[in-house]
């Protein structure tokens, strides 16, 4: 990689993220206000999942 090459972060909205999942979005409000979900970033009233960041906590939640 050279140095004018950048990365650009993929980011999600709540409605692509329960989509991908497969879950209500109601789910992952409740998990906010848990602290228990994937990390998120909050850009104003804009709530935002970085894709790496999903795959990883998703990774870290596996069973079996």
């Amino acid at each position: 990689m050279d140095a004018t090459t950048q990365i650009t972060p993929t980011f999600l909205t709540q409605r692509e993220l329960a989509e991908l999942l497969r879950m209500p979005e109601r789910t992952l409000e409740d998990w906010r206000l848990m602290q228990t979900g994937p990390p998120y970033i909050k850009l104003g009233r804009l709530v935002r999942y970085d894709v790496q960041d999903v795959l990883t906590w998703v990774h870290e939640h596996r069973h079996g």
